[in-house]
């Protein structure tokens, strides 16, 4: 029997799925900004691969195809128009993962409950089922897994090894214990190697310290990270012990890993004041590019130069990322690759 591998993000795709944000959701409030900046992603993703979009309604459809006009047209990918209902538009946590076995493409179906009942998330969890029964879908194998994860809680090197919080695994699974959730997670991802970090949370992150806002494998060897060099910020020790953190932890090969720290945005607070999660960890590989969310601060270009150091074969492409972080998430979170042999 072939070996179960869950695809590192950095290897090769067939495009990147994202949902189309409407008045119904959570983005109700800014929808306009909101839309500016998926019009914004959508293209910049477009230059590189395909993008399956899903729409909740013909008329939802209809003001996404006025909003894009004719900016989508004759670029590298194709725009694939998918019609499912959902209650919000963070794919990222709602979406498939997909793990390879052999020439196999399956998407596994945890169970989605709006980052611990937070939220209605009904819709949100029948989103992989609904993706699966489209012909371009439907060659693949679904697994419906009775377990809570989100995909922005897990990041892998494509090797085998997942780097992830302890804070947000024990907060969906607390009946269980570290050795339980490594089983689970083993058994279905193809996880042989658990690196878990015990520091590091945003203020305005309401998903309990997803590894996405915080770090990420650049590749088998490197790792980028949120950073925080001001010690008057209230993050300052937290990153700063997971940074330590970080520097202890080593490769398979028992090597330490290269890291890149990002820099922190300047705090960026709502009309209430309310501090929100920039964080530039929060980026997304898609085929040959980075696409990095950018909020409008002087340390966007510090980041994107880390990034280019961080991944010297790619582009790196800012998207304006500030409306979204108004609902605390940002790029990464709305978005879920496929990987290549995924769509038929």
């Amino acid at each position: 029997m072939a070996r179960r591998r869950w695809p590192a993000e950095w290897e090769e795709q067939d495009g990147v799925l994202l949902a189309w944000p409407h008045g119904d959701t959570d983005w109700a409030a800014n929808l306009a900004a909101v839309e500016g900046t998926y019009r914004e992603l959508i293209i910049a993703a477009l230059g590189f691969e395909d993008v399956f979009l899903i729409v909740g309604s013909p008329s939802v459809k209809a003001r996404a195809v006025e909003v894009l006009g004719r900016a989508t047209q004759g670029l590298t990918g194709n725009l694939h128009w998918v019609e499912l209902p959902y209650d919000d538009t963070w794919l990222r946590d709602s979406g498939p993962i997909t793990v390879l076995e052999g020439a196999k493409r399956i998407w596994l179906d945890f169970r989605f409950t709006g980052w611990g009942d937070k939220f209605e998330a009904s819709l949100d969890d029948r989103i992989p089922e609904g993706l699966h029964a489209l012909s371009c879908f439907s060659h693949l194998q679904r697994q419906r897994v009775d377990f809570a994860l989100e995909g922005g809680a897990i990041e892998t090197d494509g090797d085998g090894t997942l780097l992830s919080t302890w804070t947000c695994l024990k907060r969906r699974h607390p009946g269980k214990t570290r050795g339980e959730i490594e089983r689970v997670l083993g058994d279905t991802l193809g996880i042989d190697r658990f690196l878990w970090l015990e520091h590091g949370e945003l203020d305005g992150d309401d998903t309990d310290a997803h590894i996405d806002t915080l770090a990420r494998f650049a590749a088998r060897d490197r790792i980028v990270y949120q950073s925080c060099d001001r010690p008057n910020d209230p993050h300052y020790d937290s990153l700063q012990r997971m940074a330590q953190e970080l520097q202890a932890l080593t490769t398979r090969q028992r090597q330490p890993f290269e890291l890149f720290p990002l820099p922190f945005a300047p705090p960026i607070v709502d009309s209430s004041g309310r501090r929100l999660a920039a964080s530039y960890a929060n980026f997304l590989i898609v085929n040959n590019a980075i696409l990095m969310p950018g909020y409008d601060e002087s340390t966007d270009l510090d980041a994107a130069e880390v990034l280019s150091t961080a991944f010297p074969d790619r582009d790196v492409v800012i998207v304006p990322c500030r409306s979204l972080i108004e609902q605390n998430g940002s790029l990464h979170c709305v978005t879920m690759q496929l990987p290549a042999g995924v769509v038929s």
